[in-house]
């Protein structure tokens, strides 16, 4: 694609780097064969050849966002199945993210889209926050249907009540440790990612993780001054909140690797680690962290990555049970990890089914499903009707947002592939398969 910044423009390292990307497309449109929105509203400007247009657009000339602009970005998942599709590798992912920067700084929304992304960055990165917010939620759920009714943006409310568990899961058997150690012969030492979501509304996950590690043999370790990894507030277009996150946990992290050391970082919502193992990228500009972040970037490794050339030991259960199991698009199109979490489950004894349509967004994304309810609640049943297709006794994948958007209408239980793993090599069952 031929562009037209002048030097001047591409001073700025944002502008530099977005021109190289934009060069790279070749305007093919592989990218609208997997695009999700496009697939689903078959408007060209709602795929990713269509939104590089808008973007170049607004960059080159550098103009404020208008609200076409705002309204065809805004309805991009970031899934970024398009970059696994692109055969001219245009990193759209972080096209993309410049231009919601852009936005959030050239655009003002409306008072009521405003406010809720306002109270979405005050409460989501934040456990304790987040964990009162449920609790206000599970009085307020017999409210959705009202929302719902009242359509405009109270849909956005019914939304969120929707995903809201009817209550606050009981916090981690591990809330407040810093370290765990081995159970067995030490191994090594890990550190796992806490997180912000997820410790709230499955802290089951995390506790299975540690179960399954410690048995392995690794210490864990859980630094103090972790933060959340800033996804949240990035995708919102929030530069300085997700950069300063990012900046929390590199010290967090790096002091660990420097102390006693760290195999790896572990990671169990594959949305964080997409974001994690890019703080080399997101800090490239800043000369105090850019080499501390590529050491983080480089240590992050989901659970399944960390486990597939480990030695388990025999499974102590014998599952006759058939999992679906869904890729979370930060997994497979993120962190291009597709084959470790089926090879995972097959060797301990599940039949495991690959879903129709695999490669198609849940329609969680992130805050997705709260800001764009109505294209989400079609992305999620389209979703769940492959999945049906496959006559699943339940349904497997490695991130917290799907869990929750999949587990709204399921049928069948909705499990972190490692809390499978945790309880045929000996923890307890997960959730709705204690029988």
């Amino acid at each position: 694609m031929q562009t037209n910044f002048t030097p001047e423009q591409l001073q700025d390292p944002h502008l530099a780097e977005s021109e190289k990307i934009l060069r790279k497309c070749v305007h093919c449109g592989f990218c609208t064969a997997t695009c999700p929105t496009f697939t689903l509203l078959g408007d060209e400007l709602d795929s990713p050849r269509g939104r590089i247009y808008l973007i170049k657009d607004m960059l080159e000339n550098d103009r404020p966002a208008d609200t076409k602009v705002v309204k065809h970005i805004d309805r991009c998942l970031s899934c970024l199945a398009c970059m696994t599709t692109c055969p001219s590798g245009v990193h759209y992912m972080h096209l993309v993210d410049h231009a919601r920067m852009h936005i959030e700084k050239t655009y003002k929304r409306p008072f009521h889209d405003r406010l809720l992304r306002a109270i979405l960055a005050l409460i989501l990165p934040f456990p304790s926050r987040f964990r009162w917010a449920l609790i206000a939620a599970s009085y307020m759920k017999p409210l959705g249907g009202l929302f719902s009714k009242l359509g405009g943006p109270f849909l956005r409310l019914a939304a969120m009540l929707s995903l809201a568990p009817s209550k606050a899961p009981k916090p981690s058997a591990f809330a407040g440790a810093e370290k765990v150690p081995a159970t067995t012969v030490r191994r090594g030492r890990v550190a796992i990612l806490q997180g912000c979501a997820q410790p709230v509304l499955k802290p089951s996950i995390n506790d299975a993780t540690v179960r399954l590690l410690t048995r392995m043999g690794y210490d864990i370790v859980f630094p103090k001054n972790e933060v959340c990894c800033g996804a949240l507030v990035h995708h919102m277009g929030k530069e300085q909140a997700s950069l300063e996150n990012a900046r929390r946990n590199v010290d967090a992290w790096i002091g660990e690797m420097d102390g006693d050391g760290l195999d790896a970082i572990i990671i169990t919502a594959s949305g964080c680690g997409t974001t994690i193992k890019d703080y080399g990228f997101m800090l490239r500009e800043d000369p105090a962290y850019r080499a501390k972040a590529d050491r983080v970037s480089a240590a992050a490794k989901d659970i399944t990555e960390f486990l597939k050339d480990k030695e388990l030991g025999p499974p102590e259960r014998q599952p006759a049970l058939t999992v679906a199991y869904h890729s979370a698009c930060s997994m497979q199109h993120g962190q291009k990890i597709t084959r470790e979490p089926k090879d995972l489950l097959r060797a301990a004894g599940f039949t495991v089914q690959d879903v129709p349509e695999g490669h198609l967004c849940c329609g969680s994304a992130g805050t997705y499903n709260i800001l764009q309810p109505e294209i989400a609640v079609k992305l999620r049943d389209r979703k769940l009707a492959n999945i049906a297709r496959t006559d699943p006794d339940l349904i497997a994948t490695g991130n917290i947002g799907c869990i929750t958007q999949l587990g709204v209408k399921a049928g069948v239980p909705v499990v972190h592939t490692v809390e499978l793993l945790d309880w045929i090599y000996g923890g307890p069952a997960p959730e709705g398969l204690e029988a």
